[in-house]
């Protein structure tokens, strides 16, 4: 058996193909073959590694990547972030091969909703619209009538007719922030972001007091004190929008770290600090799973097209509705 069977045979165990390329091999230089010969296109999150981030065709927030799935021409769809957007993608073109670099690349607020513990919530409030965040499994998406992104969730819980009782699943921080913003009392499932959750807010006003004319801004994935003092709160797209148009020089960035990179790329002459986490002895405001994909992972992917992401047909039928409900109050 040769070393791409062994890989094969292992790939579900490891969740990507390990094989080691020989040491003459250009990531970049191949990647960039490989998709022009396969006519590919590489969709990138922003908390992906920097050198992913350079190489992706489009680099985006979750609401941009899924605009960007429904409409590609590409026959093969790379998807650097983790399984949830992959799996999103593949629900919007499920005649397409979807690539995902590491089948092991989760998401801790996705794990938070387990879909039958959801379903039997659900049950319980029948005359409830269930709205959930695009960071769910497409089990939870089959159970939601409209799907929402940090970016558009605002908007979409205010295009809801204001008597009809809502579910918001599963964030309880962006939940609890979005009844704060739009006045409605949504039933919030019990589920939160690992690294959103990590920031310390004391250690926060510590480097305010010392940096006084920063700005804190802050994702709504984070805890309401920390929301309460930051100056701006917004999505991944709207915090690089508020700091490439904000007349201010410093700020203090709580979210995923991955994110400065876009940050320092669009605003060169912005200081950027991130925001600290209560635990020292971690990196926590770097999402572990967002960083397995590398590069050489992203190469090997690519090149024997493995792994790949499957939807069952009727799960993704039922899926699709809640995400082109999404989509089409998006626009």
């Amino acid at each position: 058996m040769n070393t791409l069977e062994k890989a094969k045979n292992k790939l579900q165990e490891n969740g990507f193909l390990d094989i080691e390329p020989p040491r003459s091999v250009d990531y970049v230089k191949e990647i960039k073959k490989l998709r022009k010969k396969k006519n590919a296109i590489i969709l990138a999150h922003y908390y992906q590694e920097n050198d992913i981030q350079d190489i992706a065709d489009f680099v985006g927030d979750s609401l941009a990547l899924a605009q960007k799935a429904a409409t590609t021409d590409a026959d093969i769809i790379v998807f650097a972030g983790v399984h949830f957007m992959a799996e999103t993608a593949k629900i919007l073109n499920p005649t397409k091969k979807v690539l995902l670099p590491d089948l092991k690349a989760g998401c801790s607020l996705a794990d938070s909703c387990p879909p039958a513990e959801f379903a039997a919530f659900k049950k319980l409030h029948p005359n409830h619209l269930v709205v959930s965040y695009v960071n769910t499994s497409a089990e939870i998406k089959a159970l939601t009538d409209i799907v929402c992104t940090s970016s558009n969730a605002e908007k979409i819980i205010n295009s809801i007719p204001k008597e009809q009782p809502i579910i918001f699943a599963p964030d309880r921080n962006l939940g609890a922030w979005l009844i704060k913003k739009t006045g409605r009392d949504m039933l919030l499932w019990d589920g939160a972001c690992m690294v959103h959750e990590a920031f310390s807010i004391d250690k926060i006003l510590k480097l305010y007091a010392e940096n006084p004319g920063a700005h804190i801004i802050a994702h709504p994935e984070s805890e309401a004190h920390l929301l309460k003092v930051a100056k701006y709160v917004g999505s991944t797209s709207g915090l690089l929008n508020y700091v490439k148009t904000s007349d201010a020089k410093t700020f203090i960035v709580a979210t995923e770290v991955g994110i400065l990179h876009k940050m320092k790329k669009e605003s060169p002459t912005k200081i950027l600090i991130p925001a600290p986490v209560e635990d020292d002895s971690c990196n926590c405001s770097e999402c572990f799973y967002m960083k397995m994909n590398t590069l050489k992972k992203l190469y090997l992917c690519l090149k024997h097209e493995l792994p790949f992401v499957e939807v069952d047909e009727e799960l993704s039928k039922k899926a699709l509705v809640s995400i082109e409900r999404m989509l089409e109050l998006s626009k």
